[in-house]
Parts: C-alpha cells; sequence; structure tokens
C-alpha cells in the first residue's frame, strides 16, 4: 500500500518532503550512523532542494552523515544546464556541508561503459555489497513525468522491466537522449520512497499510475511497489485533479 497525500500546492509538498526527509535523516543516523538519500532532477524537487538550504533545515539535517546519490542523470557534463547533479549543486549541495566525498555524483560524460561501472562500482563500495546484495537506501525522492516515467524509466524502455542491473545506461528514444539510471530493483528494495508530483500537467499520468490497470510498461511509476518500506506519493492539488475521492490511501 503507498500513503498518498494531497497537498495544496508545490509550496505545501515540498514543505511536507522536507519534515519527512529530516525525520527519515535524523532516524537514519540515530540508528545506523549515517544517512542515505538518492535525489532526482527536474523542476519538482528544486523547491525542496531550496527550503533544505535554508533554515531551519540547514542547522537541523545531519549534512555530516549525509551520504548523497543520484537516481537518474542526463548525459552531459556537469556543467551542462540539463545535468541533475548540476541543479542539485545550484539549489542544495552549494549551501550545506555535506563532505564532498559524500556525494557520489553520476557520469554523464566519457564511455557508456563507464558510466555503469563507475555508479555500480560506487553503490558497492557504500553500502558494502555481496554478490547477491543489492543497496538499501534510506531515501529515495522520484518525480513523476506526464508520459508516466520515473527517474529515466521511459515508457516501452528496457529499463521497465530489467530485474538485473542495478545501473542502466541507454538512449531514450522519445527523448532523443542518453540517460543514465538507478532500476526499479534498487528503487524498491530502499525503506522509504517519496514522490513528488506537482501541477495539472501530471494529472492524468497520476491517476492512471495510482488507480488505472497495471500496465507499467505504458505507465513505469507502477513498478515502484517496496520490497520492505514506506512509500508515499505527496501531489498537490492540481496533480491529484483526476484521482477519486479518497482517505489519503491507495493501492
Amino acid at each position: 500500500m503507498a500513503e498518498v497525500v494531497r497537498l495544496e500546492d508545490l509550496e505545501a509538498l515540498s514543505q511536507e518532503a522536507a519534515r519527512r526527509w529530516l525525520s527519515i535523516a535524523q532516524q537514519a543516523v540515530a540508528e545506523r550512523g549515517k544517512f542515505s538519500i538518492a535525489i532526482s532532477g527536474g523542476h519538482t524537487p528544486r523547491r525542496l532542494y531550496e527550503i533544505m538550504a535554508a533554515s531551519p533545515y540547514k542547522e537541523q539535517v545531519p549534512w555530516a552523515q549525509t551520504h548523497v546519490f543520484w537516481a537518474d542523470e542526463r548525459r552531459v557534463p556537469p556543467s551542462d544546464p540539463q545535468s541533475n547533479y548540476l541543479m542539485a549543486c545550484e539549489a542544495l549541495l552549494n549551501h550545506v556541508t555535506v563532505p564532498p566525498a559524500q556525494v557520489y555524483r553520476m557520469m554523464g560524460e566519457g564511455l557508456l561503459s563507464d558510466s555503469t561501472a563507475d555508479y555500480e562500482n560506487k553503490l558497492k563500495r557504500y553500502f558494502e555489497l555481496g554478490p547477491r546484495d543489492w543497496p538499501r537506501f534510506d531515501l529515495v525522492l522520484l518525480g513523476l513525468g506526464p508520459d508516466g516515467h520515473t527517474a529515466s524509466m521511459f515508457p516501452g524502455t528496457r529499463a521497465v522491466s530489467d530485474l538485473t542491473h542495478m545501473v542502466l545506461v541507454y538512449e531514450v528514444p522519445q527523448m532523443h537522449m542518453e540517460r543514465v539510471t538507478l532500476t526499479r530493483r534498487v528503487f524498491n528494495n530502499s525503506r522509504n520512497v517519496i514522490f513528488l508530483v506537482s501541477g495539472a500537467d501530471k494529472a492524468k499520468a497520476v491517476a492512471a499510475t495510482l488507480e488505472g490497470p497495471d500496465l507499467p510498461s505504458t505507465h513505469p511509476a507502477q513498478v515502484i511497489q517496496l520490497t520492505d518500506g514506506h512509500l508515499v506519493w505527496l501531489v498537490d492539488q492540481a496533480a491529484a485533479a483526476d484521482l477519486k475521492p479518497a482517505e489519503g490511501k491507495a493501492s
């Protein structure tokens, strides 16, 4: 079961996400001594990052024990305006005290094989993975596109069905661009996943994903079903417009 929380607008959504981020981070550090998060790019999470980079969260989050990964990345250099890494740096990382060695950038440049191997190795080292182990993030932030994609798992692509790899690098035909992405098994092994969804252009995708038939090839976000964790959708009123009236829960 996913928790679905409907909020007034992007600001309210971002504030709620900030409160949850802080709580999850504090609990992770109290229980395990560190906090791992995989963040996303795009317009919606930028406001959340700005909130986390300002008081009171700037002072309250255990940044020194925070380890930052990316859910996905465009195949561009880190200085490119389209880079998810660049956006996160501008909105968040340049303003908080995460040690640079604890920021694990996805390579958007270089050879395809290098991008895959580089990030898999970062995951294996940080999570101390054995041959059959999978990463277990404390928190993953995901978004939803109007076409139903999440991270860089797009409709009709092999990323939707892949159960073998931790990281994929591939050409997304509809975007005319190569993408790097963590995969569904990584996301589904997380302790917490929060979807941040804002805007009327997402309404049909939200309803189809949460209330429509099970068609993950068409609505890739449907594959996010945690094996042992908490999945929450934070959606603003515009994005929730096509959802049925509910008590705040959806399957």
